[in-house]
């Protein structure tokens, strides 16, 4: 079983076991791509891989994206079922609508939400996710740097680890369904 999630932390002499996701997670309600209201947690109980980008985005959500596709259809393979979403960063750009178009390409369950700025903030809080707008790229518009990191959520929306999208689509769907197996 591969697991991603602990670390010892040497803390005032005292040695505690300390998890990735220790203080990452929360309650949000967003916005998907077909306008109805979504939460953390997966309508369906399926896990879920959720990245924060944007859908136009050329850099590393360029190779996020199409890797997340790739990881479900592994998972798929195996008998789990994974569901990944993507909650934008760019939201004057992600709309509903775009959202619509952008991310089938990547998958047919792909699920892209949006929602209002103290709606995002909420989320973004919640995972401690920070980006900031780099410049504006005459071809794409807007350029973001943020984070990279996929996070695997249950069906209720606790965060069980954090992926880093170094790994390819069959070690992601390995350590995924060592998850799945676990639940």
């Amino acid at each position: 079983m591969i697991k991603l999630s602990i670390t010892l932390v040497l803390c005032a002499g005292s040695l505690s076991a300390q998890t990735l996701t220790d203080g990452i997670g929360g309650a949000f309600t967003l916005i998907d791509q077909t306008g109805a209201e979504r939460t953390q947690a997966d309508p369906d109980g399926f896990h879920q891989l959720v990245f924060f980008g944007y859908a136009n985005c050329q850099e590393i959500c360029s190779a996020a994206l199409p890797l997340m596709a790739s990881t479900v259809d592994v998972v798929a393979a195996s008998g789990g079922t994974l569901r990944p979403v993507m909650i934008t960063v760019d939201p004057e750009r992600d709309t509903p609508e775009a959202m619509a178009e952008a991310l089938p390409v990547h998958h047919p369950e792909f699920v892209g939400l949006t929602g209002s700025p103290e709606a995002l903030q909420t989320a973004y809080d919640a995972y401690s996710v920070e980006f900031e707008e780099l410049f504006v790229d005459p071809f794409y518009g807007t350029v973001f740097s943020h984070g990279s990191f996929i996070y695997l959520l249950d069906g209720d929306g606790t965060v069980l680890t954090l992926l880093p999208p170094v790994l390819g689509p069959d070690m992601m769907g390995q350590i995924i369904s060592d998850y799945l197996e676990a639940s």
